[in-house]
């Protein structure tokens, strides 16, 4: 009983909540029809209004049934039916110089072709999960167009009031009194929704002003003597509309009449009314998502759309779209369910059916207010409040892709805009630096411990070895930048050999940056240095090769630390004449610990081993039980990551040492050891060194201090790499 109770109550909620939101619902309607119904199509606005209430009774209820927000309310939207009106507007302007007496017909086809294209390609996006895509507009392109639309709206505004275009040439006839007076009732209106808006959040706000400004429009008919037919006539009324019967676009006389020949020149009005149906789809989805804390699923949002627009294409209406401020009404006035929308698409019906001589009970300048409102919204959000948030080169594009769109048209804008929008992007782009950072092989090593003597070779000579490890993606202006960087560093490093590129952090590359790297490669070639490419991906690697810039003079390494070993290698082979010959193990303790005695007498403590390449020394997590001098070979750290996964942090050469912190701390081997080459190693065991501190406390110190001055240089190489990493 309780649970019907509370169904019944809720479904009551949803109902209370559908029928409060159709007020709003049924003033859009009307408002977009006589937008769209002007000029040539006045004497069918009633068609207009019962197309409009279709479209919202077909893609309302469709939405309600199948959005993945359950509250969600469809219908012709404020920024589509000015571009929809713009459309229309050229189809008649054809018509009209073609002497055709047939209007009605032909724009029904041109709005249901647009309709119905639109629709397919929302079904497009969302059954391939491509909607995520009209994302990476650049925001100019977006604002711009939005910007323009609520200007359009404003002037179509006026021409609702005044039954006359404005332009530039005929400003003059809106000083006339009568029309002054009616544009500033419509004036009053939006400024009133634009005050009690702003100070509450309230969803009975937008249509109790609709509804107060309707009943003072009456009582001051009614007050000053006036007839209705009188205020109709003065046109402060809409005319009584006769009844309109709906029929289908689609019959052979409305085919034959339409301008076929004027397709393209609707064509870019059909590609922004597409445009700005997506834009406007992920605009308001968001919107309702942060207003009701409600995930929606965007891609099954569009496939629905797209489906209720193909519907609704068929029957000759006009494209819809989900409706931020109708959903979150009828969320805010307590609905939970899809009644709520039902319950709009099911007044819409109502409305359609009704005799339409109830326009004339309608004042212009209420409709009219309400477009004021809503265009000039636009116009403050994406024209003059988008300057706090843009770079100033930014918010210049966007005002010139929306004066573009007010002067020539969106056939303009739509190319012209999206030109402006990415050269503004690709010079943003390319102010971003394509050098994530810079080292030289003094300062940045690879993993390899090498031992003091080799350690002196690459402070003294490790300049010869240069790093940059770019990011972002790599364009014909960045890789400018960067090849004046190469030609500075050139400069100022004469003896460099080698010059490393990581492109871990590069996201792609074009072509024409293949035309920098080959300016590189050529100033290098003059100095005798060599390239070193690493961390290619397949991509990248196939546009060096299609560009033929990757030959067998330069080197593909898989990793940065593989490389930088590789040269340092070289570097270290070609300075080595300049020192003596490798010391043997007495000769490198002697000169460790600073006395000849004290080697002697660890070379004696300690036990000599030979392990052959992939042997294991010592396991991760056992008991740290001994530390290793290496003689000759080479021994790699490595960790267990988990899941059977191992990884290889740090790789010792010779005359270095391993295990020592275990040895002192006595703590368990945090990695394991393992041999990498053929190998000479020297071991000291816990039980030699616990014998040297007590027999011999000199060496003993001079062991540990040998310890402290290998972690010390450890740690000042780590500081380095870090303040590399920093720049």
């Amino acid at each position: 009983m309780k649970l019907s109770q509370f169904s019944l109550r809720s479904g009551l909620t949803d109902v209370f909540a559908g029928t409060i939101c159709s007020v709003l619902s049924i003033a859009y309607c009307l408002s977009y029809a006589a937008l769209i119904f002007t000029g040539p199509l006045d004497r069918y606005l009633s068609y207009g209004i019962s197309v409009s209430f279709l479209s919202a009774l077909i893609a309302g209820a469709i939405v309600a049934l199948r959005s993945s927000l359950t509250f969600a309310v469809a219908g012709p939207d404020s920024s589509i039916s000015v571009v929809i009106a713009a459309m229309v507007a050229t189809v008649m302007q054809r018509l009209v110089a073609s002497g055709s007496a047939d209007a009605l017909g032909p724009a029904l086809i041109a709005m249901s072709l647009a309709t119905a294209v639109t629709g397919l390609l929302l079904c497009v996006l969302g059954f391939t999960n491509a909607a995520r895509a009209i994302r990476f507009l650049p925001y100019p392109v977006i604002g711009g167009f939005l910007g323009a639309t609520g200007w359009l709206m404003v002037t179509g505004a006026m021409q609702v009031v005044s039954d006359r275009k404005p332009t530039l040439f005929n400003l003059g006839t809106f000083a006339d009194a009568g029309v002054l007076e009616k544009l500033a009732a419509g004036a009053v209106v939006a400024i009133a929704l634009h005050v009690l808006l702003r100070r509450s959040k309230s969803p009975f706000v937008l249509p109790g002003v609709l509804l107060a400004a309707f009943l003072v429009a009456h009582i001051v008919v009614f007050a000053s003597g006036w007839t209705l037919a009188a205020a109709q006539t003065s046109g402060w009324m809409f005319n009584p509309q006769p009844g309109a019967k709906l029929t289908l676009p689609w019959n052979l006389t409305a085919i034959h009449t339409f301008p076929w020949a004027a397709l393209p020149s609707i064509a870019g009005d059909v590609l922004a009314v597409m445009f700005v149906t997506i834009s406007t789809l992920l605009l308001n989805t968001t919107g309702i998502e942060i207003a009701t804390r409600v995930e929606a699923n965007i891609e099954r949002d569009l496939k629905v759309l797209g489906i209720a627009n193909m519907v609704t294409a068929a029957f000759g209406g006009y494209v819809s779209c989900t409706s931020l401020s109708r959903s979150i009404l009828v969320r805010t006035a307590g609905a939970t369910s899809r009644l709520a929308g039902l319950t709009v698409a099911a007044i819409s019906a109502a409305v359609l059916i009704a005799d339409p001589s109830f326009l004339g009970y309608v004042p212009k300048y209420v409709l009219a207010g309400l477009l004021f409102y809503l265009g000039s919204d636009l116009v403050y959000q994406w024209l003059l409040h988008s300057s706090r948030r843009l770079l100033p080169l930014e918010y210049l594009s966007l005002i010139a892709i929306a004066a573009l769109i007010i002067y020539s048209g969106f056939i303009a804008g739509v190319l012209i805009g999206i030109v402006i929008g990415c050269a503004t992007f690709a010079l943003s782009a390319s102010r971003v630096n394509a050098i994530k950072f810079a080292f030289d092989g003094s300062e940045f090593r690879s993993s390899l411990d090498r031992g003091p003597r080799e350690l002196l070779l690459l402070g003294k000579h490790g300049h010869q070895i240069q790093g940059i490890s770019l990011q972002s993606y790599l364009f014909f202006g960045s890789a400018n930048r960067l090849y004046q960087y190469i030609k500075v560093m050139l400069a100022r490093q004469p003896d460099c050999r080698f010059v490393i590129f990581d492109f871990r952090l590069v996201t792609g590359i074009d072509s024409s940056a293949t035309h920098s790297f080959t300016q590189i490669k050529q100033a290098m070639g003059t100095r005798d240095a060599r390239i070193i490419l690493v961390n290619l991906s397949p991509e990248l690697e196939k546009v060096f090769r299609t560009a033929r810039f990757i030959t067998d003079d330069m080197t593909v390494a898989p990793d940065l630390d593989h490389a930088l070993e590789a040269c340092e290698q070289k570097v270290i082979e070609e300075n080595v004449a300049d020192t003596a010959d490798e010391p043997s193990l007495r000769a490198w303790l002697a000169e460790a610990l600073g006395a000849t005695d004290h080697a002697d007498r660890l070379a004696e403590a300690c036990r000599r081993l030979e392990v052959r390449g992939g042997d294991v020394i010592a396991w991760q997590g056992e008991a740290a039980t001994s530390m290793h001098f290496i003689l000759e070979g080479r021994i790699g750290i490595i960790v267990d990551v988990g899941e059977g996964r191992t990884m290889r942090v740090r790789s010792l050469g010779r005359h270095t040492t391993i295990g020592e912190m275990g040895l002192i701390t006595h703590r368990p081997r945090s990695a394991t050891i393992q041999a990498e080459a053929p190998s000479v190693l020297y071991e000291l065991t816990a039980g030699a060194y616990e014998k040297l501190k007590l027999e011999q406390p000199a060496l003993s110190q001079a062991l540990l201090g040998y310890i402290v001055s290998v972690m010390a240089e450890r740690l000042s190489f780590a500081n380095r790499v870090v303040g590399v990493l920093q720049r």
